[in-house]
């Protein structure tokens, strides 16, 4: 076919994870990536729809990309993902450019999309549940761009009830996948190389709930060890509610689980928490990390936190810095409240104002800030296992820890994918700088 596509990607790993897939789905139907938007004849957004921002990104990149149409009048715009789903009609309305727009429920049905679009027609499929043969995506390969650690969704949607998110709306309802669709992709992905294994759902802790024969999700990830290969294991995102027992004893007891846990908090006050619908107190939060200190041992955390949502108070966000000052998270992904049309939030009262909101995120991470300080002075002297994932310059090599910490130090290219351990000679907020003490495997 002799053309090209081009992804430009926005919001979480769930999107990135979707990305590959239709990365992966374009090189079947003989598409080449472009190594700019200004060559493709096909441009595709995924895209987000948590805060206003990304909305707002969207449509300054659709002004900017139908551009290409006055050079190339057969190119196609698309917009895929969270806002495609939330807005339909409505953002072709705001942007005719678009050509293609589908959802993460039905990626599959892109050729189709693409076929009708070619014929001159708007290619619009945006559904109120996920279609029957949702599972047809797993049957695309996958294009990554890290060859040593690869994300694996196992469950789409939310069945949560926050307040302030969409999710339940642009990704439906809880849908696991099935195990042994999994453990195939896991198998593949060991055969072709990858070490460290990401899984990825909304509520990804919540997997298995809903299958016909139900299982729970420790029982995943004690599968999923024992693929040979599989040197390492992390899952993103759980809430905290359905961190329980088992998954805690699951993360002590298997080996390759890393011991790094993002566990959204989004408020430390009781109060805030009740009005977001989380389904726990502050108390219970800081038990749930107690137990994981107790159990998996130098455990490194982050969280997400929204400053400002409607009617918090300082004694509430006094609340919540105390939460950040108990626990010390290791990364804070902190964000203004940003109400989203159709949630219970937006027609809160008692909004906070802008300036007010500013300035408490300006507190919150200047205290975030003295945290990783401390935390990155732990660091120092101590010997890490890293797993290597590229090469950077002539003899510098960078990984990560079991705790997430981005790492350098110096070593030839032929150590690239493999598992050091390297003492810390010097560590800043977001990086250590090793040496290599031995080579692991």
């Amino acid at each position: 076919m002799g053309k090209k596509f081009f992804i430009k990607t926005f919001g979480c790993q769930m999107n990135f994870n979707d990305s590959e897939r239709i990365r992966g789905l374009l090189r079947t139907l003989g598409y080449e990536p472009a190594r700019s938007w200004e060559e493709a004849d096909l441009i595709l957004l995924n895209t987000c729809t948590v805060r206003d921002k990304p909305d707002r990104k969207v449509l300054s990149h659709v002004g900017e990309y139908k551009k290409i149409k006055e050079k190339n009048p057969d190119a196609l715009i698309a917009v895929a993902g969270c806002l495609a789903q939330r807005a339909g009609w409505e953002l072709v309305q705001k942007a005719p450019a678009i050509d293609i727009m589908f959802s993460s429920f039905n990626i599959h049905q892109l050729p189709e999309l693409l076929n009708q679009a070619q014929a001159g027609y708007k290619a619009i499929a945006i559904l109120e549940d996920p279609p029957e043969d949702e599972e047809r995506i797993w049957d695309y390969p996958l294009e990554r761009e890290n060859p040593y650690c690869a994300y694996v969704t196992v469950i789409k949607g939310c069945d949560k009830r926050c307040t302030y998110c969409v999710v339940p709306r642009t990704r439906g309802r809880e849908r696991s996948r099935r195990l042994e669709s999994i453990l195939e992709e896991v198998r593949k992905l060991t055969e072709d190389g990858v070490r460290e294994i990401h899984l990825l759902g909304q509520n990804v802790t919540a997997w298995g709930r809903d299958l016909e024969k139900p299982l729970h999700f420790s029982e995943l990830l004690y599968a999923v060890s024992r693929i040979e290969g599989v040197e390492r294991i992390r899952f993103t995102t759980g809430h905290p509610k359905d961190l329980d027992d088992e998954i805690i004893s699951a993360m002590a007891e298997i080996p390759q689980v890393c011991n790094a846990l993002h566990l959204p908090v989004q408020s430390g006050s009781n109060r805030i928490l009740a009005l977001m619908e989380r389904g726990y107190t502050k108390e219970e939060y800081l038990e749930k990390v107690d137990q994981l200190r107790k159990k998996v041992g130098n455990i490194a955390l982050s969280t997400d936190i929204i400053v400002g949502f409607p009617t918090e108070t300082e004694e509430d966000f006094e609340d919540t810095l105390d939460v950040v000052e108990k626990v010390g998270f290791e990364q804070i992904f902190s964000f203004k409240f940003s109400p989203r049309p159709g949630t219970p939030a937006a027609r809160m009262e008692g909004a906070v104002p802008e300036e007010t909101k500013t300035e408490r995120m300006s507190r919150l991470l200047e205290l975030q800030k003295r945290v990783m300080s401390e935390l990155a002075i732990r660091y120092e002297g101590t010997v890490q296992e890293i797993l290597l994932e590229e090469s950077r310059g002539e003899d510098t090599l960078v990984g990560r820890t079991t705790t997430n910490r981005w790492a350098e130090m110096k070593g030839g290219e032929d150590l690239v994918g493999k598992i050091v351990r390297a003492r810390v000679e010097r560590a800043t907020p977001f990086n250590l700088f090793c040496e290599i003490v031995e080579v692991v495997r």
